[in-house]
């Protein structure tokens, strides 16, 4: 059963507006992410994924991701829309987090230029921040979209939402 949408206010967009198949699009808003301390990484050069009922998920170039604090694992998935992604543990100081950021290596066609951009979830890290608002993470353990005050839901990931 689909949820009633929330109706945008002036400046603000609807995940009930976005597409599905989900859409690639590059994006100037000054993406930062903050970890143990560390600015793990900072852009303003990141592409986000928007998909219906989902807040946008955010790509950092792999130029300005700091990867000496990621560790390659054997965890993957697919997804029918970007491709086929692998999964990186984050190492700061004693910290230790698992499957902490994921990276697509085999993309779609339309998801080309998203090759070798790293993602990560907002729920594992200090604090990440979009044009320096705070991020409210996606619910949930599948999903890493990132919730700001310009985008409203409701959002899948929250108990209930998974037959949207």
């Amino acid at each position: 059963m689909k949820p009633t949408p929330i109706p945008p206010k002036p400046g603000q967009e609807s995940v009930w507006d976005y597409p599905r198949p989900a859409i690639l699009q590059d994006t100037d808003k000054h993406l930062k992410i903050i970890c143990n301390g560390v600015v793990l990484a900072e852009t303003r050069k990141g592409k986000r994924v928007l998909e219906t009922s989902h807040p946008p998920c955010y790509y950092f170039p792999p130029e300005d991701v700091k990867l000496e604090h990621l560790i390659e694992t054997q965890k993957q998935s697919v997804c029918e829309w970007k491709g086929r992604c692998r999964y990186y543990d984050i190492k700061i100081g004693e910290r230790y987090i698992k499957s902490a950021a994921w990276a697509y290596l085999d993309t779609t066609p339309n998801f080309a230029t998203l090759k070798g951009y790293y993602s990560f979830y907002g729920s594992l890290m200090d604090t990440c921040y979009v044009n320096d608002e705070l991020v409210t993470p996606q619910a949930g353990d599948f999903y890493g979209g990132w919730i700001t005050s310009d985008i409203v839901g409701p959002f899948k990931g929250e108990p209930g939402t998974w037959g949207w």
